[in-house]
């Protein structure tokens, strides 16, 4: 069995796999196309890339032919003036974004699946949108990590699969493929084909309360409502460069900051518990984080937390509030944060 997901490089980079933003919809209630929206000061695709490439080694983003794509192109690529080829956004020491059209346009997502899937020449992708604002890097790297055994990872949100926030292995595309033939356009027609991993509302929950990764925007009202809450959650500092806590500020006792560690993975069956509640000192470092969580679970010392309990051990990564992963130890600790220590064998 390969475990594509074994090698994390020192940026916390996943090595092994891609990100997918399809960006092929025909934008109709919007009344422009979504992916070249406005949002945090650039646009939309550009926010959503961003995001996903302080992750993922490739990023790709599949695009409608015709105007669509020459519009994109100039927006991502350095070769403006050759839309009909596969192109590439290289930036010093970044992941390339490669732009790649739908061959054949309104196939819906399993067309943007397959064209995505081909072109990423990665055995794992996870797929998204392009109008999705809120990703969360925690709950996409977990759904990564359970692809293991599985050929598709998908959550199930409020009653309904999520396909556009799902990770794919690369073999499905040849059954993507047929399903195309035959005029099959929803990717939920795949799931019952192949090794499918649900990941129920409550364990998605614990990386996304509200279930703002699935908070896409359709029409003009959406797109306001969505900058509203991103500018909410900007001045309560809970905006994507902030650490503050992205689930509830919880008191804590004066001179002292509590926080709470959630275990994945190997880091779990060790510990034979989900969650570490700490109480450390004001002005505390995610190395004291590291040093308590060891003083209060040694077995985890030489495994996922370093020798001198000052770090976390190679391959495993440290996320802040479902936010974004932090790579630097002396990062300060807020009252109310909550550190999730992923593995990347979390999923067996």
């Amino acid at each position: 069995m390969m475990r594509e997901l074994e090698r994390i490089n020192r940026d916390g980079i996943i090595a092994d796999a891609a990100a997918i933003i399809l960006s092929g919809g025909k934008s109709s209630r919007m009344g422009q196309p979504k992916a070249l929206l406005i949002f945090d000061g650039e646009p939309l695709i550009l926010h959503i890339v961003r995001k996903l490439q302080s992750l993922f080694t490739d990023v790709v983003v599949v695009a409608a032919p015709g105007e669509q794509f020459v519009e994109l192109s100039s927006l991502l690529c350095s070769q403006p003036d050759q839309p009909n080829e596969l192109s590439e956004l290289k930036k010093p020491n970044k992941p390339k974004v490669k732009l790649v059209r739908d061959e054949v346009a309104h196939q819906g997502p399993v067309g943007g699946i397959y064209y995505g899937l081909r072109a990423a020449g990665r055995e794992v992708a996870f797929v998204t949108s392009c109008d999705v604002p809120f990703l969360n890097l925690a709950l996409i790297f977990y759904l990564t990590s359970q692809i293991s055994n599985h050929d598709v990872v998908v959550p199930h949100w409020q009653g309904r699969f999520q396909p556009l926030h799902a990770v794919y292995r690369r073999t499905v595309a040849p059954l993507l493929k047929e399903q195309l033939e035959r005029g099959e356009l929803r990717p939920i027609y795949l799931y019952g084909k192949v090794r499918t991993c649900e990941i129920p509302e409550e364990e998605i929950r614990r990386f996304d309360p509200e279930g703002l990764s699935f908070l896409n925007m359709n029409s003009p009202e959406d797109y306001e409502a969505a900058l509203t809450r991103w500018e909410e959650k900007r001045l309560q500092g809970l905006g994507p460069d902030s650490q503050l806590s992205a689930f509830s500020s919880k008191p804590s006792r004066e001179g002292s900051v509590s926080c709470t560690v959630e275990l994945f993975g190997v880091a779990r069956l060790l510990a034979k518990t989900t969650e570490v509640s700490l109480s450390l000192a004001h002005g505390a470092t995610l190395s004291d984080v590291y040093s308590a969580l060891a003083e209060r679970l040694p077995i985890l010392v030489g495994r996922v937390i370093t020798p001198d309990a000052g770090n976390l051990s190679s391959g495993y990564a440290c996320n802040v509030n479902g936010i974004d992963f932090v790579r630097n130890s002396n990062v300060k600790v807020n009252p109310g944060d909550r550190i999730f220590i992923i593995s990347a064998d979390a999923g067996g």
